[in-house]
Order: structure tokens, then sequence, then C-alpha cells
């Protein structure tokens, strides 16, 4: 056998249902029709290809919501990935539901660490020995921490939450096949740059891991990191691209011997998928007659270019659902809105797309020292560099922190400091009420000190949509809810 081994490793993450191509200008970019285009090109040029997504193929589009990621699988179906992990947006439709999806597809979906808590029994295959040319090649799927707060509320389920415990679970699985003679090891991971980064360095390099695809941060690298030995590359999000290994694999040895890595871009040189573009164009003629109503016109396009930031549209969305409820605060997640830009005309298909989390309310009564407990939790240092969750505020609060000191510099509503003993009425989302004291550092018991929380809405998005439909002209601006000294 010939000791060295050319091939190619295409890999995608984060795709949240980017389906459609965009035109800036004269500039065509992405589509999912391309991406698979490319893909076929690449298969048909080269002998040995391998083509793997690292979590994150649900959400982002209302064809996805509209059908609860089955229109997804069947489209990725069409590209037929070697190998797929689940991210923490794959568990949005409930782990029944997934579990059904999991049948549907017609490709490998891959995940080491999430389990039934009684018996421990994993959910879903750990791993793949995929072959190539006379090689095998092990891929072995890791989720994110998130999943965990997706699924709090399953208490059957139970996942190992740490990297560490990621680790040894990578390393037990391939000292397990170590007697196969495996020649190549991939761990696809949705854990973000940061944790791959601290996976590697816990990996034990005699384990034989080669090559960490991973995804949830959305980065862009100019090239991949190398840690323990062990390369890693991420390739941003949506199909506006591809991350691309041209790698040499030395037999012998079982390991890379050189490569060549960078980013794709998916443009008008990549060829389209028919195919694809017909179911497609099915998925999307469904959605089009149902969801292309004008709900209202604002007087301004709302932004919400940051998370971790005030934006216009996250204080319309809090405003909207706080005077519609008769609360005192409302608190929208900012990663419940998957979108930059609303407005001026607001069609019921981007309103969709853009809050695609149609969650319930909780109304809970917060003692003014556990609210001011929450609001520090919040602007922890964490919350400016990662995926934290980060909050956006109806009127009536102003915020100012100072980063340097680590400390409120006031937290008032309407136009008073807010005191120890005050009782607020505050509006928590499903998702993040079930992991209060993850998010709030605030217990279930302190948030039943006054009153047992309840249910005030079934429907986030129905709030919206009934206010905006009645309420036109509305202009909404960052105006100081959240100031950060320094």
């Amino acid at each position: 056998m010939t000791r060295y081994k050319n091939f190619v490793i295409l890999h995608s993450n984060d795709l949240h249902g980017d389906f459609f191509e965009e035109r800036d200008g004269t500039t065509l970019s992405g589509g999912i029709s391309r991406l698979s285009g490319y893909i076929t090109k690449v298969r048909q040029e080269h002998d040995n290809v391998l083509y793997t997504i690292s979590g994150d193929m649900f959400r982002g589009s209302i064809i996805d919501t509209e059908f609860k990621g089955i229109s997804t699988i069947e489209i990725i179906n069409l590209i037929a990935p070697d190998a797929v992990t689940l991210g923490n947006h794959e568990i949005d439709y409930g782990i029944a539901h997934l579990l059904f999806i999991e049948k549907m597809a017609k490709f490998p979906i891959l995940n080491a660490n999430l389990y039934i808590k009684n018996s421990h029994t994993r959910l879903f295959k750990p791993y793949a020995i995929l072959e190539r040319d006379g090689l095998k090649i092990l891929v072995i799927g890791i989720i994110t921490e998130d999943i965990v707060a997706a699924a709090k509320q399953d208490e059957l389920i139970g996942s190992f939450i740490s990297v560490e415990e990621a680790a040894r679970e990578v390393v037990k699985i391939c000292n397990n096949y170590k007697s196969i003679d495996i020649d190549f090891t991939i761990v696809l991971s949705h854990i973000g740059i940061e944790n791959d980064i601290m996976l590697a360095e816990l990996i034990d390099r005699e384990s034989g891991v080669d090559l960490i695809l991973g995804g949830h941060s959305h980065t862009y690298q100019e090239r991949p990191a190398i840690v323990n030995g062990i390369l890693i590359a991420h390739a941003g999000y949506g199909s506006d691209q591809v991350g691309r290994f041209d790698i040499v694999i030395d037999t012998d040895l079982n390991c890379v011997h050189k490569y060549k890595w960078g980013l794709v871009k998916i443009d008008e040189n990549a060829p389209r998928d028919k195919d694809m573009e017909e179911v497609l164009h099915h998925y999307q003629s469904q959605v089009d007659g149902k969801y292309e109503r004008i709900v209202t016109k604002l007087d301004c396009v709302v932004t919400h270019p940051k998370r971790n930031q005030e934006t216009s549209l996250g204080n319309l969305f809090s405003d909207v659902i706080r005077d519609t409820l008769g609360i005192d605060v409302m608190l929208v997640g900012s990663g419940s809105i998957r979108g930059e830009t609303l407005g001026p005309v607001v069609k019921y298909l981007t309103l969709k797309e853009i809050f695609p989390y149609d969650d319930a309310v909780y109304m809970v009564h917060m003692y003014g020292y556990l609210f001011r407990r929450f609001v520090k939790h919040m602007l922890r240092d964490e919350a400016f560099s990662g995926h934290t969750e980060f909050y956006q505020f109806s009127k009536g609060i102003e915020i100012k922190y100072s980063r340097s000191k680590k400390e409120l510099l006031h937290l008032r509503f309407n136009g008073e400091e807010i005191k120890d003993d005050d009782v607020l009425t505050v509006g928590i989302q499903n998702f993040h009420f079930a992991n209060l004291e993850e998010f709030f550092n605030v217990s279930y018991a302190e948030a039943e000190l006054i009153r047992k929380p309840r249910v005030i809405s079934t429907s986030c998005l129905d709030l919206i949509d009934e206010y905006l439909s009645n309420h036109g002209h509305l202009k909404h601006e960052v105006e100081g809810r959240i100031v950060i000294a320094e």
C-alpha cells in the first residue's frame, strides 16, 4: 500500500438554515445550492473526499422553523455529508423530535456524550469508522454545553457537560479502536473555538486525534490552530464559505504528513445543484403563501448588530411584550433575536425568521437585591467575549456598569434607584426560566420567596405579531438602558 494518501476534507458548521444565495450589488454569495454544487464538483475531481458538518444545521430560516427541521434534513440529505455532529440548535424542537429526525437522515449523526441518565445509554451513535482508499478514519462527535440548557426540562436526559469529561470520552473511544489500526481520527465538535483549544490540550496525544473540526462560536480563521499536535479548524457560519483541507496522510505513522487549508468562497463560480433548487422551491412556495402578509410599517429600521449590548430591535421586542402583559420589566434573551435588521416594512415571514423561539413567558416577583445580583451576573467579563446569555431590557430600566471596578454604578427603574426590598414583576422567557440559576444566578427557591412564578403568556411571537399589527409607525432607538463604563 502507498505510504502517503491524498485527501480533501471539506467542512461546514453553523449553517443555520442559510439556504438561499444573496446578492450585494454585483457580488453573489452563498446558498445551499451552490454549496452543494461545489462539494459535488470536488467529489468529481478527487478520489478521496470527506464532507462534514459540525452542528447547528437548524434554525435561522423560516423553512426550517415551519417544518421543524424535517425540511433541513431533506436538504442536507441531498448534499450527503459523510458525518455530522449535533449542535445546540438541533435540540430546539425537543429530544423526541430530534430522535425522529435522525431516522430521516441518510448520513450518520454522531454524538458521544448525550445519554439517558438512569441507564447511561447513549442517544446517538458516538462515532463512525469511514473507509476510504484502504484507510480507516475514526470520526467522533462532541456537543456543546448549551445542549444541557436546551434540554434542562427533560430530567431523563444528561450530558458530559465539561470539556474535561468530553476529553476523557474522546480518549476512551480512541483507545477502544486502536486495535483496528485507525489511520486518521477526526473530532467533530460544537463547543466553540476556545473550548476546542482546551479540548486539544486535554486530549492525550497518544490517543491519535489528528483534527478537530469545530463550530458554535462562528469563528473565521486565517489558518488552523495547532494545539498539542492537533489541527483545529472552524468555517465561520452559514453557506457563504466552506473549509477545505488538502491533506496528505502518512499511513505508516498514522498522522498528517502535510496539509493546506483555506476558506473557500461560495460564489457565482460554484455550480448550482438543480435537484437542490427543486426541493428549495417546493418548501419556499409553501411558506410564501402562508407568511407573506404585511404586519406593520415602522418609522425606521431597527437593528440588533451585537448580542452583548442594548439594541433598538431588542428595545422594540421587550417593550412590546412588557406593555402587552402589564409587567414592570420584560427580559428578552439577546440570542432569541436571530437577525440584525427589521423594517421599515415588516412581513410576518421576516418577523418569524428574526424571532423564531416562540417561548412562553413566566412572571417572577423579584426582590430588588435579586434583580441587582442578576444584572451583575449578566455583565460579568464572559459576557463581552463569548456566548453567555445577555438580555434586552424593557423601558424604565437604566443600568450603568463599570467593567474595571466590576460594580453597578446605578440600577434604576422609572428614574429611581432600585432598593433591596423593592419588588419588581419580571417577565422571563421559558428557556431562560428553565435555566434560572445558571443564567440569572438566582435560585428557584429565591424566585418563589414572594409568590410562585407562573406562565402569563404561551407565545412571545403571538404577542409581538398582535401588537405590531395594531400599532403602526413605531420608532425605537438605543437610549442608554445599558451603559458600560470604560
